[in-house]
């Protein structure tokens, strides 16, 4: 989907620390990586004429994130960061940490939400799980997943494995320090982030700009209603956008289907002011 963006609007696209490439960090909750993120772009940006203009306003920035990027663009867009105006997030495929923690009144819905979520628990369990995952093959284990949460859709998933894709991220998690620093952004998922939440929304905390939500229909928009899901974690009177990817797209909506996602965000983008 990256290429398929506006040229003229510059862009910053890091791995998450710990994931890909990049190092780890100290702290893993979404709120420190987010901020580190965000250290690093103003750092960028400082080099350039964009911020080198004697101008004291501050960067404007649309934060954009699928998953485990998504939950870290919802905290820092709850929280902010200081220096850094955010005009409008879009999160991809997610429902809020809560939410998903949240446990259901059916006991057969939430056996499947247990059993199809089964990673939240275990990768929270960080000894254990990358011992266990270490003896089966990080890269096996990677892979398995991707295809797990994958869609329906020939097209999709031939677009998912182009490049050898799926090798890449195997061999990304096969690094001790990338399959350690996954497992404890996990483990914070299941404690500091959800209690961050928690806390957060019993203080009426909510996104107060615009938001887009991209969603597999037969995914995750099977399992909660959009755009309803978010309503209550968002300030009344701001704009909510939502698009459901359909055709058999799965979990991974930006490779499965990167023009009709990059065709949605270019429309949202379009509206936001700055």
């Amino acid at each position: 989907m990256i290429p398929l963006l506006p040229p003229h609007g510059p862009l910053f696209v890091p791995d998450l620390p710990g994931y890909g490439a990049s190092a780890p960090i100290e702290n893993n909750d979404k709120l420190s990586v987010g901020t580190v993120l965000l250290e690093a772009l103003k750092t960028e940006l400082s080099k350039t004429k964009i911020l080198n203009n004697n101008k004291p306003e501050k960067p404007k920035v649309v934060i954009i994130g699928h998953d485990r990027g998504a939950r870290v663009a919802h905290h820092l867009t709850v929280n902010g960061v200081s220096g850094v105006e955010i005009l409008g997030v879009c999160l991809i495929d997610i429902v809020p940490t809560s939410t998903q923690w949240q446990h259901h009144a059916s006991p057969g819905t939430a056996s499947k939400e247990a059993t199809g979520y089964f990673h939240w628990p275990f990768l929270a369990n960080v000894d254990l799980a990358t011992r266990m995952i270490r003896a089966f093959g990080p890269s096996n284990f990677c892979q398995e997943m991707i295809l797990r949460w994958a869609g329906s859709s020939a097209s999709g998933l031939e677009k998912l494995k182009a490049d050898d894709a799926l090798e890449v991220y195997g061999n990304f998690l096969a690094q001790s320090h990338t399959l350690t620093a996954t497992c404890e952004d996990y483990r914070e998922g299941a404690t500091t982030d959800v209690e961050r939440e928690q806390r957060g929304w019993e203080q009426g905390v909510r996104i107060e700009v615009p938001l887009l939500l991209l969603y597999s229909a037969s995914g995750i928009g099977a399992r909660f209603a959009f755009p309803d899901v978010w309503l209550e974690w968002v300030r009344g009177g701001v704009r909510v956008g939502s698009h459901a990817l359909g055709g058999g797209v799965g979990h991974f909506g930006p490779e499965e289907a990167p023009d009709e996602c990059a065709d949605v965000v270019k429309a949202w983008l379009g509206t936001l002011g700055g």
